[in-house]
């Protein structure tokens, strides 16, 4: 059963197309990741779906509700962590939730046992006169979680949740969605964060407003059958790169810190020895040359080269 479901759904501003006929579907339980970069459509398209913003055209159901014709009610059933604002800043620990459950009608033993919850997830027992103001980057992440679930919703849209937090507070919050998926809350999260992508059980990547391509890791990783991928280290990454890109067996580059991947046309076009010879050749010494599986990011280079648009 499928807890979203996308039909070539629009966002026009002006003659700008922010979302350009995506379409998806999310299933129940499901850690849904919606990868892009900065300005390609993943907030739009995520405000649309929580009812904030009216589509252009085409249709979205959430929760078996319409966005178009019943955005109110979509709200009811979902829970929303935006990329901006998901707090009061000026308001402690303990005003933030029950302002929230205020809004969610939660009164009595119900809200008691959320806040309690909520309070328990995010690690701030004992902190709850604190204003969200003071908390670490970490903790304030949690809190608004916490607050985005504290009605219980079916699904949880997340918009780049994790952004500006230390790579430890990462962690945690992933096994925090980790958790909601395995007690059956339908997750769909944004993020520019390959690493993170890499916890979903099924990932979507959005470029220029369209949907390029969209399938699990190992799935998304088949965009590299028939081809290989090789790991140059150099002390001069940028060289060994316009280098390869000289090379006819050598189909694309791009640098991952001090080294460079180079997707080679075939598996067998050149040999190590023989791409290590002709960078000796051209002044580029190597540190070592070995191929690797491709990761999420050469998967997500790879696909927005090729999307044409």
């Amino acid at each position: 059963m499928n807890a979203i479901t996308v039909n070539d759904l629009t966002r026009k501003f002006g003659d700008f197309v922010a979302v350009d006929h995506v379409s998806f579907e999310v299933r129940t339980g499901e850690v849904f990741g919606f990868l892009g970069s900065n300005g390609a459509g993943k907030s739009t398209t995520i405000r649309m779906l929580c009812g904030l913003l009216e589509p252009t055209s085409g249709t979205a159901t959430v929760g078996g509700i319409d966005v178009g014709r019943d955005p109110e009610g979509v709200k009811r059933r979902i829970g929303y962590m935006s990329q901006r604002f998901s707090l009061y800043e000026q308001l402690t620990v303990e005003q933030n939730i029950r302002f929230f459950g205020g809004i969610y009608g939660l009164t009595g033993d119900r809200f008691e046992r959320r806040r309690e919850f909520v309070t328990q997830m995010a690690g701030l027992a004992g902190r709850e006169r604190t204003r969200a103001s003071d908390l670490a980057g970490g903790w304030r992440q949690r809190l608004a979680l916490g607050c985005a679930i504290l009605h219980e919703p079916p699904i949880v849209f997340l918009d780049e949740p994790t952004g500006g937090v230390d790579p430890v507070s990462r962690r945690q919050f992933w096994t925090l969605i980790d958790q909601l998926a395995a007690s059956g809350i339908t997750v769909l999260v944004t993020t520019h964060y390959l690493d993170e992508a890499e916890h979903c059980h099924r990932i979507a990547i959005i470029h220029a407003g369209r949907l390029a391509a969209l399938g699990s890791t190992s799935e998304l990783k088949q965009v590299f059958a028939g081809r290989s991928i090789l790991e140059v280290q150099s002390n001069d990454p940028v060289q060994a790169m316009r280098t390869l890109d000289s090379m006819h067996e050598v189909e694309k580059t791009s640098v991952f810190g001090t080294s460079v991947h180079a997707v080679m046309k075939s598996h067998d076009g050149v040999s190590i020895d023989t791409l290590r010879t002709r960078l000796a050749a051209a002044g580029v010494p190597t540190r070592g040359i070995e191929p690797v599986e491709p990761s999420l990011e050469d998967v997500f280079l790879d696909v927005v080269a090729e999307s044409g648009f």
